[in-house]
C-alpha cells in the first residue's frame, strides 16, 4: 500500500485509557513506531495533545466508540486534521487483538489514505443536535404522561374523550383542573370553562363527566398532571434555546421551512442533523445513504435479494 501521509497516528479509545500510535517517517519507506497509553481525562488528554505535537502529527484517526471519543475529538479538534472512522468500516482480521494493535492498525490505514472520515458538525451544530434530540425525547414523555392520563380517566368512567377532540386542550385543561382540585362542576360553571369553539353541547359534556371518579384516581392524576406540567416548561425553555442557536441560520430555517410538510422544529432538525454545509456529502445519494434511508444493495449467485434501508449511526 502506498503512503500518503509522513506523520499520523491512530487512537484506541476506551472509557478510562487511550492507547495511541504514532508513525512518522519518509514516504518511500517502512515508517517508525511511537505507541503511549493516556488518561482520558483532561489532564491525561492534554498530554496526549502535547505528544502529538512534539511527533509532529498532521492527522490524526479513531474509532466513533460510544460517547469516548467525544472527549477526545473535544480537546484534539483545532491543532489537528481529525477523522472519525465507522469501526465496521475499518475492522481488523480476527486474531491475537489487543489495544496497540488496534491503534496500529488505524496508523496504517490512514497513513495509506484508507479511511473516510465520518460527518462531524462543527460545535454549535452539535449542540444544536443535543437541544433537539432532547426535545423530541421530552415530547414523548409528555404523551406517555397524557396516555396515562387517558387511562385513569376511563378507570374512573370519565369520558371526556368521547366529546372532546384533545382533552388537553383549552376546555379540556380547564374541566381536568376542577376534577383534580375536587370541585363540584355545575351547569354553569361548565358553561364557563367550555370554550365557545367547542363542538359538543354542555349537555353532553356534564353527562361525560360524571364519572366515579375517587381519591386515589385524583392523587394518580395529580402525579401525571404535575410530570407533564414540568415536561412542557421544559421543553419551551429548549425551544427558546433552540431559537437562540438557529439565529446564525436564519436564511436556511426559511429555505426549509418553505418545503411542503416541513415547519420551523422540523427544519431545526434538519439543520441539527446534517449542518449547513452540503458538500461534507459527495452527492445527493450519498446524503441519504448517511440519513438511513438508502436500501442497500445484496446480489449473490446472480440474484439481487430484498434488503432494507440500513440506518446509520448517527454521531
Amino acid at each position: 500500500m502506498e503512503a500518503m501521509i509522513e506523520r499520523c497516528a491512530g487512537l484506541d479509545v476506551h472509557q478510562e485509557t487511550v492507547v495511541a500510535c504514532v508513525l512518522f517517517g519518509p514516504l518511500d519507506k517502512k515508517p517508525k513506531t511511537s505507541i503511549e497509553t493516556f488518561s482520558t481525562t483532561t489532564t491525561g488528554l492534554l498530554a496526549l495533545s502535547d505528544w502529538l505535537a512534539t511527533l509532529q502529527v498532521s492527522d490524526v484517526v479513531m474509532e466513533s466508540t460510544g460517547v469516548y471519543w467525544k472527549p477526545i475529538w473535544n480537546i484534539l479538534e483545532g491543532s489537528f486534521h481529525l477523522v472519525l472512522a465507522n469501526a465496521r468500516h475499518v475492522k481488523n482480521v480476527p486474531g491475537r487483538k489487543t489495544d496497540v494493535k488496534d491503534a496500529e492498525w488505524l496508523a496504517k490505514l490512514l497513513r495509506c489514505g484508507l479511511i473516510e472520515s465520518n460527518f462531524v458538525p462543527p460545535e454549535d451544530i452539535r449542540d444544536l443536535r443535543d437541544l433537539t434530540r432532547y426535545r423530541k425525547k421530552l415530547i414523548h414523555h409528555r404523551t406517555s404522561e397524557q396516555n396515562r392520563i387517558h387511562k385513569i380517566l376511563q378507570d374512573a368512567n370519565i369520558k371526556l374523550t368521547s366529546v372532546l377532540s384533545d382533552i388537553f386542550g383549552v376546555s379540556g385543561r380547564r374541566i381536568l383542573e376542577a376534577i383534580l382540585n375536587g370541585e363540584k362542576i355545575e351547569t354553569d360553571g361548565l358553561r364557563k370553562m367550555v370554550d365557545w369553539r367547542t363542538k359538543a353541547s354542555i349537555t353532553d359534556i356534564a353527562s361525560a363527566i360524571n364519572g366515579r371518579i375517587r381519591r386515589h384516581h385524583r392523587d394518580m392524576l395529580r402525579y401525571h398532571w404535575e410530570h407533564m406540567g414540568y415536561l412542557e416548561e421544559t421543553i419551551e425553555e429548549l425551544e427558546k434555546q433552540i431559537d437562540q442557536l438557529l439565529s446564525p441560520y436564519r436564511k436556511e430555517v426559511e429555505l426549509l421551512d418553505g418545503i411542503p410538510g416541513v415547519n420551523k422544529a422540523a427544519a431545526a432538525t434538519f439543520i441539527a442533523e446534517m449542518g449547513v454545509n452540503m458538500s461534507v456529502f459527495k452527492s445527493a445519494k450519498h446524503l441519504a445513504s448517511w440519513a438511513g434511508v438508502s436500501p442497500g444493495n445484496y446480489e449473490s449467485a446472480g440474484k439481487k435479494k430484498r434488503v432494507k434501508p440500513h440506518k446509520e449511526i448517527k454521531l
